[in-house]
């Protein structure tokens, strides 16, 4: 008799371990499939680009080295210019503030480029004070709508677009995608880390909306 509830609970116990790896093998199967999911919207949406005529171009922020752009920073800008050239974007906004104290920052720098190669400087606004792409945004709205803007064309890396415009969208935005057509991540050695990075940040910012939702 007691041999037999011995067993009983062994067997109870083994059945409880059974599940428990079942429970976790399913969730980290889910997890993966979720990440692969992602990665590929990402890489899909690069392909998008809108030729719409808006009021503004926003060129998210990107490092600079002094008072030049990175190679990142560069290609958003000349995009831009491109666009301006066209005739498609009469304004820009550049956003992004500075690394470190007493650097100049990444709007101001940007600014510059753009009147260097061409660009009417009354055509040009700047905000300073953000450091990551959701601030951008934000303070893009804060200044778009004291000029009067309605409609924006955002510019950035093929591979940060797809959570650009998420964030954009949640924001409220009247935005539409314009990436850079070359990319100073040319490798796999370089896309795969900048890959990885926009995947998790965009399924975080997923996971936050699922939360607020909730709220």
């Amino acid at each position: 008799m007691i041999e037999g509830k011995v067993g009983e609970q062994k067997r109870g116990k083994r059945g409880k371990r059974s599940w428990l790896f079942i429970a976790i093998t399913s969730l980290a199967l889910i997890g993966m499939l979720w990440t692969l999911i992602t990665a590929w919207l990402i890489t899909e949406y690069t392909s998008e680009q809108s030729t719409r005529q808006s009021d503004a171009a926003v060129i998210l922020g990107a490092a600079v080295d002094g008072d030049r752009p990175s190679p990142v920073f560069r290609e958003r800008i000349e995009h831009a210019i491109a666009l301006y050239r066209q005739g498609i974007i009469p304004k820009l906004i550049f956003t992004g503030g500075s690394g470190r104290e007493g650097e100049r920052s990444e709007a101001e720098v940007g600014r510059d480029y753009a009147v260097e190669h061409g660009v009417d400087p009354r055509n040009i606004l700047i905000e300073t004070q953000s450091r990551i792409t959701e601030e951008n945004l934000v303070n893009t709205i804060a200044i778009g709508d004291q000029a009067g803007y309605q409609n924006y064309t955002i510019v950035s890396d093929p591979l940060h677009m797809k959570r650009a415009m998420k964030l954009a969208s949640e924001l409220g935005m009247d935005a539409v995608p314009s990436p850079t057509q070359t990319t100073a991540y040319q490798t796999w050695r370089s896309q795969i880390p900048f890959l990885a990075r926009e995947t998790v940040l965009y399924m975080g910012y997923t996971v936050k909306g699922w939360i607020d939702n909730l709220q």
